[in-house]
């Protein structure tokens, strides 16, 4: 795999997993049989860029095909399928905007947008002290709790522009937002509350389904 000339200065020498990661990439292999640990890679890699700053270089791609006895291509093959995996530095918080349909006819629009206002980024950027970095995705998942941003490994939904830059002004300050809804949505139930399951079993219910108290 090449490796960009503007990221080739920043690979580093050599990785290894801590000790706490190595235990936890063993407890990772031992889930699947001795001949498909190979299966291990992509929950292996997620372990090793969370060691690296959130980002992935050649040394951990490395480090992890030789650990699972892959041959490295497989590895990187797999590395840069997934967007989930980074391949040069991000800022602390990688902000993960979501823009495809649901999201957009929703209002992701202005949530990219006031990201950008705040942070003084474009999408693919990081700001100078290092803290965020903003990218554009496709479907995140949640459609139903659209606008949806990821934050590290958590989610934050129905969003607006006010919305969003409040989750940045906290993290700016070293505070941990709510994840989930910003407005108050229960799951996945309608913005506008539960319609229905909204009162609790009693006896008529009993009576109706043949149940007992016994």
């Amino acid at each position: 795999m090449s490796t960009p000339a503007s990221v080739a200065g920043l690979q580093p020498e050599s990785f290894a997993f801590t000790p706490e990661n190595l235990a936890t990439a063993e407890k990772i292999i031992s889930r699947y049989p001795a001949e498909r640990k190979a299966s291990a890679v992509l929950p292996l890699l997620h372990l090793a860029q969370r060691q690296h700053d959130n980002w992935l270089p050649r040394v951990a791609m490395d480090y992890v095909a030789d650990l699972l006895g892959m041959a490295r291509i497989r590895v990187y093959e797999v590395a840069t399928f997934y967007t989930m995996y980074n391949h040069k530095p991000v800022g602390k918080h990688l902000i993960e905007v979501c823009t495809t349909t649901p999201c957009w006819l929703r209002g992701s629009d202005e949530v990219l947008g006031a990201c950008k206002r705040r942070l003084g980024i474009d999408v693919g950027e990081t700001t100078a002290d290092g803290k965020f970095t903003l990218v554009e995705v496709e479907c995140a998942g949640a459609c139903v709790n659209a606008p949806v941003v990821a934050i590290g490994e958590d989610y934050y939904e129905d969003l607006d522009g006010p919305a969003i830059v409040a989750v940045i002004d906290q993290l700016e300050r070293g505070e941990i937002p709510t994840p989930g809804s910003q407005i108050g949505r229960r799951g996945a139930c309608p913005a506008t509350g539960p319609t229905t399951l909204t009162t609790k079993p009693g006896a008529d219910d009993k009576a109706v389904s043949g149940g007992t108290d016994d």
